[in-house]
C-alpha cells in the first residue's frame, strides 16, 4: 500500500502496543504488530511501573516495525496513562521506579494535602476533578513519604515524556498529558505557582508544556543503530491516551458527548475554554487539555477495570474470554442489583468479585453470585452512572446533547452500548476501538504538516471506521432502574 506509515506506542494499564498506520487516499490503515503486557509491580508493599521493561517492548516494536517498513516510517510518538510521573536525577538517570497510581498512600496524601489548601481554591486554580491519585496529591506523598527522593531530583517527566526522553534524549512535558496532573492552570495553560509552593516542591522539576503535534528530537543514534531505523522524528502527538482517542472522534458539530471507554470511562464534551463554576465543582467535573486548543470538559469513572478485575479472580479458576463473558451478561436476568462504580470499595481490591457482592448485600440487594450476573450488575451499573454523569453535564452546560459516542475498547462491547442507549436515552454510536492509535498517528501527520486541522484528522477516522449505531429501546424498565441506582448511588 503506497502512503505514509506512522508508529505509534499507546500504553495501557494492563497492556501496550506498537501499531503502524498508513495515511493514503484520506483514510488510515491500522496494523498492530508488537503487543506485550504490563501491569503494576508491588515492591515494599508500594505499587509501582516497571518502566524498564515498557522500553525494553518498546525496543522490541521499533525492531518489529523497521522489518515490517521497509520503505521506511515517518515518525514515532508514545500516548500513555494520566497522572503518573517518574524522577530524574542531575545526570539523567532515573531515580527509582515511577509509583502507580493505584497505589493508596494516595488516599491519605489527598486528604493531608486538602486539609491544608482548601478544595475550592485547588478547583479554582485547575478546574480539575478530586481524585486521589492526581500527580498533586502523588507529589504530596512522596514529600510525607520520601522526601529525599524529591531533593534529589532535576526533572519531573510523565510516562509518555518519560519514554519519549529514552528515545531521544531531550526532556519534554506534553501539555495533554501535564493537564492531568491538577497543577496546571487550564486558563494559562501554565504550572500554578501557588500549588507548587503549597507542597514545597521545586518548580524547576517542570518543564514548560509543549502543544501536542510538537516534534520533540529525533531518534538517538545509538537507538536507531540498533532497531535498524534511521533517526526518524519522536513526535509528542496528544500524549494523553485520551486526548488522542478523543482526537479521533468521528463527528462534527457539538451537539455530542463521548465516553472514552477502557479501564477508564471519560464522558465529558469537547468545548473550547475551560468551564470551572462552583457547580461543575460540586460536580466534580475536569478540563483537561485537548488537541487543537480544546478543553476536554469531563467525569472520570471507573470502567472496564470493573470486569477486567473479575476476569483476572477467576482465570486460575475457570479462563473465560472477554467475549464469553459479554455473552453470559447478555443473557443473565436483567436489573437484580446495582453497585456505585465510583465507591472506593472497587478502587483495587483483591477479589473483584468479591468486592461487588459485599456491596450488593451491605445496600441490601440480592447478591450476585456466578459470573453471568456479576459482569451483568457491573455492566447495568456502568450504564446507570453514565446517565447521572450525562444529567450533569446537560445542567452545568447549555449544549444539547443528541447522540453519545463511545470509543475505544468499550465500543466493541455491544451489551454496554446498548445498555448505555437505553439507560441514557440517547443513540449511541460506537468506534472506533483503535480510537487511541488513529489519534496517536493522525497527531504525527498533524506535526509533520502532512494533515492541515482536527476536523480532517475526523474525516479521515470517519472514512477508515465501520461505526456500529445502538437505539435505545426499555427505556420504561431502565427509568425504574435509575431511580433504584440513585439511591444507593447518590449524587
Amino acid at each position: 500500500m503506497s502512503g505514509r506509515t506512522y508508529l505509534a506506542f499507546d500504553l495501557g494499564a494492563e497492556s501496550g502496543r506498537a501499531i503502524l498506520g498508513t495515511l493514503a487516499e484520506g483514510r488510515c490503515f491500522l496494523r498492530e504488530i508488537h503487543r506485550f503486557p504490563n501491569g503494576m509491580i508491588s515492591l515494599f508493599g508500594r505499587l509501582h511501573w516497571n518502566v524498564y521493561a515498557l522500553y525494553e517492548e518498546i525496543v522490541k516494536g521499533l525492531k518489529l516495525a523497521a522489518a515490517a517498513c521497509p520503505n521506511g516510517i515517518e515518525s514515532v510518538a508514545v500516548d500513555a496513562w494520566g497522572v503518573d510521573f517518574g524522577l530524574l536525577a542531575p545526570d539523567g538517570s532515573v531515580l527509582g521506579l515511577p509509583f502507580a497510581y493505584r497505589d493508596l498512600r494516595n488516599l491519605k496524601a489527598m486528604d493531608d494535602f486538602l486539609a491544608k489548601c482548601p478544595r475550592e481554591r485547588v478547583y479554582e486554580i485547575t478546574g480539575i476533578q478530586f481524585l486521589p491519585f492526581n500527580s498533586l496529591f502523588q507529589l504530596h506523598a512522596l514529600a510525607l513519604e520520601n522526601p529525599g527522593l524529591l531533593a534529589g531530583a532535576a526533572d519531573l517527566l510523565f510516562m509518555p515524556d518519560l519514554i519519549s526522553y529514552f528515545l531521544t534524549g531531550r526532556k519534554t512535558t506534553e501539555a495533554t498529558i501535564a493537564s492531568t496532573s491538577q497543577l496546571i492552570d487550564p486558563r494559562t495553560r501554565t504550572w500554578s505557582p501557588e500549588l507548587l509552593a503549597a507542597l514545597g516542591v521545586n518548580p524547576g522539576l517542570f518543564h514548560d508544556p509543549v502543544p501536542p503535534g510538537t516534534v520533540i528530537g529525533s531518534l538517538l543514534p545509538a537507538l536507531a543503530k540498533e532497531t535498524g531505523l534511521p533517526e526518524i522524528p519522536v513526535v509528542a502527538a496528544a500524549s494523553h491516551d485520551t486526548a488522542s482517542a478523543v482526537a479521533a472522534v468521528p463527528a462534527r458539530g457539538d451537539d455530542w458527548a463521548y465516553i472514552s471507554s477502557g479501564t477508564w470511562s471519560l464522558m465529558g464534551l469537547e468545548i473550547p475554554a475551560p468551564l470551572i463554576t462552583p457547580r461543575t465543582f460540586r460536580r466534580n467535573f475536569t478540563n483537561e487539555g485537548g488537541m487543537g486548543g480544546r478543553i476536554r470538559f469531563l467525569k472520570n469513572v471507573t470502567g472496564l477495570w470493573l470486569i477486567q478485575q473479575c476476569r483476572k479472580a477467576w482465570s486460575a479458576e475457570r479462563p473465560l474470554s472477554y467475549d464469553e463473558l459479554r455473552d453470559m451478561a447478555a443473557a443473565a436476568p436483567p436489573f437484580r442489583a446495582f453497585i456505585d462504580p465510583e465507591a472506593v470499595d472497587f478502587l483495587n481490591p483483591p477479589d473483584m468479585p468479591a468486592a461487588i457482592r459485599d456491596f450488593c448485600r451491605r445496600t441490601g440487594q440480592a447478591v450476585p453470585e456466578t459470573p453471568a450476573e456479576i459482569v451483568r450488575c457491573a455492566l447495568e451499573s456502568l450504564a446507570l452512572k453514565y446517565r447521572a454523569v450525562l444529567e450533569d453535564l446537560q445542567s452545568v452546560s447549555s449544549r444539547p446533547i443528541s447522540r453519545i459516542h463511545v470509543i475505544g475498547g468499550g465500543s466493541r462491547h455491544p451489551t454496554l452500548c446498548r445498555f448505555t442507549a437505553g439507560a441514557t436515552g440517547l443513540p449511541v454510536v460506537a468506534g472506533p476501538v483503535e480510537a487511541t492509535a488513529f489519534g496517536n498517528i493522525l497527531g504525527q501527520a498533524l506535526a509533520l504538516g502532512q494533515i492541515r486541522s482536527l476536523d480532517e484528522i475526523r474525516d479521515v477516522v470517519a472514512a477508515s471506521t465501520d461505526l456500529a449505531f445502538h437505539e435505545p429501546d426499555e427505556v420504561s424498565q431502565w427509568e425504574l432502574a435509575y431511580s433504584r441506582f440513585r439511591e444507593i448511588a447518590p449524587a
